[in-house]
């Protein structure tokens, strides 16, 4: 009885050494001028740093626990903050420059992962980062496809990575194009990752420009629901081969390995195109998600070391930068085809 009280006792201090990350980088972030640097992404890394340091066995089933359940809580209440009806707001032309970077992040990828000898699950999981929205796409396939923790640090932080570089580039590449304020926004919105360092590079351009980069960002951000269907789709038909496999052809119960946390992911998103979520409310169930999620990636982080990234070496970095740069060149060449330039 002792012995599992220490066990449960253990099993809360490791959760809130995961919660107390997360806060912290959440403090941290406001601290960083211009949101640079997200709490996402300051969690994982503060988390590796930790794992360097401290690493207890004990610590392992919280870690767990909150990379995989309270992952998953995050995703159902981020539906919550995403509303179809946000698509109508930026017009068609977005639309149409978004299926050419989709099909370059996603297709493209596909030969390039062949060429660098990645998995399919870190492989998808970058492209998704790219072609969506950065950690929270991520965040958001990683559980339906069952990605390794390992592979969400190496995805989080290959995004990260190019991001940093592009906030500096995109301007200066923009002024020297002689890039328009909705043509900037434009493509600033379809080819840089992470909402920061979206508004970053856009309003970095022009206030015109960083206001429609915003709003071509937001409606970008629904793709997660199609995208994230698709994945829970090939997810579960992979369980499905694999436990046929193992139990030699005998029936799979498709009830057991059905991703159910996107029925709430998607009802949320569904109460909330129709209006049945106020505003106000709406906005705290995004901030709470949002928190859920750096707590998640401190965890996903105090179970990684430097030597796991070491091990991985830099071929999901480079799978990554080639293809944000293909994307950034694809929605530059379909946005001077529109003739918007």
């Amino acid at each position: 009885m002792k012995s599992k009280t220490k066990e449960q006792g253990l099993f809360l201090f490791g959760i809130a050494i995961c919660f107390s990350v997360a806060g912290l980088s959440v403090f941290a972030e406001k601290l960083i001028p211009g949101g640079l640097l997200g709490a996402s992404i300051i969690a994982l890394f503060s988390g590796t740093i930790i794992n360097s340091f401290f690493h207890p066995a004990w610590i392992k089933p919280a870690l767990k626990f909150a990379s995989k359940k309270i992952l998953k809580a995050a995703i159902v209440l981020l539906g919550a903050s995403l509303s179809i009806t946000t698509i109508m707001s930026v017009g068609k032309m977005t639309f149409f420059v978004m299926i050419f970077t989709f099909a370059m992040c996603f297709g493209g990828g596909y030969f390039v992962r062949k060429f660098f000898g990645l998995n399919w699950k870190l492989s998808n999981l970058i492209s998704a980062g790219t072609g969506i929205c950065g950690g929270s796409a991520i965040a958001a396939i990683a559980p339906v496809i069952d990605a390794d923790d390992k592979d969400i640090a190496f995805a989080m932080s290959s995004t990260f990575l190019f991001d940093m570089v592009m906030i500096a580039l995109y301007p200066l590449m923009g002024k020297a194009l002689g890039m328009t304020d909705i043509a900037y926004g434009i493509w600033a919105g379809t080819s840089v990752n992470d909402t920061a360092s979206v508004v970053a590079s856009g309003y970095a351009f022009s206030e015109i420009a960083g206001d429609f980069a915003t709003m071509v960002k937001l409606t970008r951000t629904i793709a997660i629901i199609p995208t994230v269907l698709v994945f829970a789709y090939i997810g579960t038909r992979m369980k499905q081969k694999e436990l046929k496999a193992a139990n030699n052809g005998k029936k799979v119960n498709m009830v057991k390995i059905i991703p159910w946390f996107i029925c709430g992911f998607l009802l949320l998103a569904i109460l909330n195109s129709v209006g049945c979520i106020p505003v106000a409310a709406s906005g705290i169930i995004k901030s709470t998600s949002k928190f859920l999620m750096v707590t998640a990636l401190a965890a996903i982080g105090l179970g990684t070391s430097i030597t796991d990234f070491k091990k991985a070496g830099l071929k999901p970095m480079f799978y990554g930068i080639t293809i944000d740069t293909l994307v950034t060149l694809t929605a530059l060449v379909v946005i001077w085809f529109m003739g918007l330039m």
